[in-house]
Order: structure tokens, then C-alpha cells, then sequence
């Protein structure tokens, strides 16, 4: 029986963003959707729909808002290794 692959994130039309907040905590692999992206703007929509989603979770959690410092896009895995029957290479 094969294996399934998983796609990237952008095939599946979102792209993952690492976060840095003012207090210097960090969330990784935050997810916007694609189409929002790119164009004039480049990534600025990110911030707008990742403070929302952040504004969201507090607001089920109770505690206050993180004020995000900056924000990059996640690199991409390596690929790993396909194994063969026997978990060789």
C-alpha cells in the first residue's frame, strides 16, 4: 500500500507565518489563507488576519491580546527520505 504525501501548505492555498509578539514569546506555523496575499500589499494582510485570530483566542481564553512585534513566513520542511518495505533508503 503507497504512502500519502502530504502538499505544502501553499497547494493547499494557505501559507504559514512565524510570529514574534512584544513580549517576546514567538507562535510558529500560524496559517493565512493565500489568496489574501500577495499583489501591492504583499504579506501586510497576514498581520491584520493573524491579530484577529489572536484577538479570538483571547477572548475564549480570557487573557489579554499580544501585541505582534514582527512576522515572517515559516520556511518550508526538507522533504524527508522516502523508506523503502524494510525502513531502508
Amino acid at each position: 500500500m503507497s504512502k500519502r504525501i502530504k502538499s505544502k501548505p501553499l497547494e493547499r492555498g494557505s501559507v504559514l507565518f512565524d510570529v514574534v509578539y512584544e513580549d517576546g514569546s514567538q507562535a510558529s506555523n500560524r496559517r493565512v489563507p493565500a489568496e489574501v496575499l500577495g499583489g501591492l500589499d504583499g504579506d501586510a494582510p497576514a498581520r491584520e488576519i493573524i491579530a484577529a485570530q489572536d484577538e479570538a483566542i483571547a477572548q475564549k481564553s480570557g487573557r489579554p491580546q499580544r501585541a505582534i512585534q514582527s512576522l515572517t513566513r515559516s520556511p518550508f520542511p526538507d522533504p524527508k527520505p522516502a523508506r523503502g518495505p524494510h525502513g531502508n533508503v
